[in-house]
């Protein structure tokens, strides 16, 4: 059978989608939320810094999430009698509204101010605000409480990418969305206030920083930049997976002490785009490169897993969707912090040489076997 989509709403009126494993022993009925909820609030504020052209969001009701809650308020678990949490049914992986987002709906009071198009958020000025317009997604990998990704089993990891790939074309067709970035935060020392296992996607109400240099750079070379990439690292020696559709690598000017990054073979833009065989592909290849990086050292390595997409409505025929993993683990006992160069000017330094990195990865992917697969996965959600 194939991946299901199931969609519910939460009392506050946000979304809620089940996404059922191919071989989801659940049934198809869902408890319905009954708790008494607040009223969502306002959506954020964006203030342009003027020196940078960069918008800043100003979300004061982040403040009040939660913070490394006890298990049994785990806000990520299935309700319980006990625990009024945000998921009100047991389920396989689970997609909702973050209820304090830094970007959220455009409500009746705030949509005078709402972004104009890109050319208005590109003008500059001083003391320049725009309505935070957009979306922020937890996407729950597990009704388990401890985790991440790498610990799941292959179905379950290809549920999740199913549910990037539905969730990426939704959000992608919501009014005033540039850019959609699904990601995972794994570890305390990354900032994760959660030990539920889970990610996030965030719809942005403009075109983000680091892929406006990307865009950048593609206008200043060739359109086929992404390929050509690709070509290279994979004559290198810093390839640490390939399969048929994908190929992980530790880039040639890796800022990070463990930086890998992960591209499809052909040109897609985002997860939306990829075919069942890709998808298919990367469930365990990706399980095999996160369980890699944990067998790097004796404990779980934190990191942050991003998954660059094109924007909705510019360079879609030339960025191309890949996967930037970072940890700023440069030993057992160390941590790699950003100094005054780095955090305040952005010229980094590497403290590890990439091709070293990458020798170790390889030796840790000859002690992880291949995920085993269970049974075929694949088939549009219905």
């Amino acid at each position: 059978m194939p991946i299901t989509q199931r969609v519910a709403t939460l009392a506050d009126g946000r979304e809620l989608i089940y996404f059922d494993d191919a071989d989801t022993s659940l049934g198809a009925e869902r408890a319905v939320d009954a708790r008494t909820l607040d009223a969502r609030p306002a959506t954020a504020v964006m203030r342009q810094d003027v020196l940078t052209g960069d918008w800043v969001s100003v979300a004061a009701a982040r403040q009040n999430r939660a913070f490394l809650p006890p298990a049994e308020l785990d806000p990520l678990a299935p309700q319980s009698p006990t625990n009024p949490s945000e998921i009100p049914a047991m389920y396989d992986v689970a997609v909702f509204e973050n209820r304090s987002p830094s970007f959220g709906p455009e409500l009746a009071d705030t949509a005078r101010n709402a972004p104009r198009g890109l050319e208005d958020l590109a003008e500059l000025g001083l003391e320049r605000t725009r309505t935070a317009v957009g979306r922020c997604e937890v996407v729950c990998f597990s009704p388990e409480r401890e985790g991440s990704f790498g610990a799941l089993t292959v179905s379950r990891a290809r549920t999740v990418i199913e549910a990037w790939a539905a969730r990426t074309e939704a959000l992608s067709a919501l009014p005033g969305v540039e850019q959609v970035f699904p990601f995972e935060n794994r570890g305390e020392a990354i900032g994760v206030t959660l030990q539920h296992p889970h990610g996030q996607i965030y719809a942005y109400p403009y075109v983000t920083p680091r892929m406006q240099r990307t865009l950048e750079a593609v206008e200043r070379t060739t359109p086929d930049l992404f390929q050509r990439v690709l070509d290279t690292e994979r004559e290198g020696p810093r390839v640490l997976l390939s399969g048929e559709h994908w190929t992980a690598y530790v880039p040639f000017a890796a800022r990070w002490p463990i930086e890998v990054h992960l591209l499809p073979h052909r040109h897609v833009p985002d997860f939306a785009a990829t075919s069942d065989a890709e998808r298919d592909e990367l469930a365990p290849l990706y399980l095999r490169l996160l369980r890699a990086v944990d067998a790097l050292y004796d404990s779980p390595t934190p990191y942050i897993a991003g998954w660059h997409q094109a924007p909705v409505h510019v360079g879609r025929d030339t960025v191309r969707l890949h996967l930037e993993l970072t940890s700023p683990r440069r030993a057992a006992d160390k941590l790699k912090y950003l100094a005054g160069s780095e955090a305040a000017m952005g010229a980094w330094v590497g403290d590890i040489p990439p091709e070293t990195i990458a020798e170790r990865l390889r030796a840790a992917l000859e002690t992880v076997p291949a995920p085993q697969i269970a049974a075929t996965q694949s088939g549009d959600p219905t």
